[in-house]
């Protein structure tokens, strides 16, 4: 499992002249993020109480099994490029505002965190995680469904953003030699 995690902060504010408060997304601000730390950590927040077991530069190879970080920007198509790069075969990709979003050549599984967003794109959306917070159903309940539905993947069928024909124009990589 690969997450994405907002990177080494002070280093790359020094280098970049930027601000530890700074959020690069509209759509996150939107959404009541105030900075990249808090989306960081919400990152974190997704995965659990397992242990971490190793980090990672962007697009660097993992060869750890597990739970591990790679350090990505907070931008979703240059993380998920990253993450592919690194060698992530299939994404399980959570969106609260409903992003349109596919990663060829890796299928992405994506997850609506709540029921309002299931209902305005529920055909854009592989499964619907917003029944946590509405108490219909329990989190090991949905992470079931979830399992599931990554077993159908690894076995040849289709996610909604391949149905849509989604994911050519999400290949973007992170220039870091512009920040340097």
């Amino acid at each position: 499992m690969m997450a994405t995690y907002g990177g080494q902060f002070t280093l790359t504010c020094k280098r970049t002249g930027s601000e530890m408060n700074n959020n690069p997304s509209a759509g996150n601000k939107a959404g009541g993020l105030t900075t990249v730390l808090e989306k960081s950590l919400g990152g974190i927040a997704k995965a659990g109480t397992t242990s971490l077991m190793d980090v990672y530069e962007y697009a660097e190879p993992v060869t750890a099994k597990g739970l591990v970080f790679m350090d990505t920007p907070g931008y979703d198509p240059m993380a998920v490029t990253g993450q592919i790069a690194g060698g992530a075969n299939l994404l399980c990709f959570t969106t609260g505002r409903g992003s349109a979003f596919g990663a060829k050549p890796t299928p992405c599984l994506k997850l609506s965190t709540n029921n309002a967003l299931w209902q305005r794109q529920r055909d854009d959306m592989d499964l619907n995680c917003g029944t946590i917070v509405d108490g219909e159903e329990t989190i090991e309940q949905v992470g079931e469904r979830i399992y599931q539905r990554i077993i159908e993947l690894a076995s040849g069928h289709r996610s909604r953003s391949e149905e849509l024909g989604y994911g050519s124009q999400e290949f973007v990589p992170w220039i870091m030699n512009s920040i340097m």
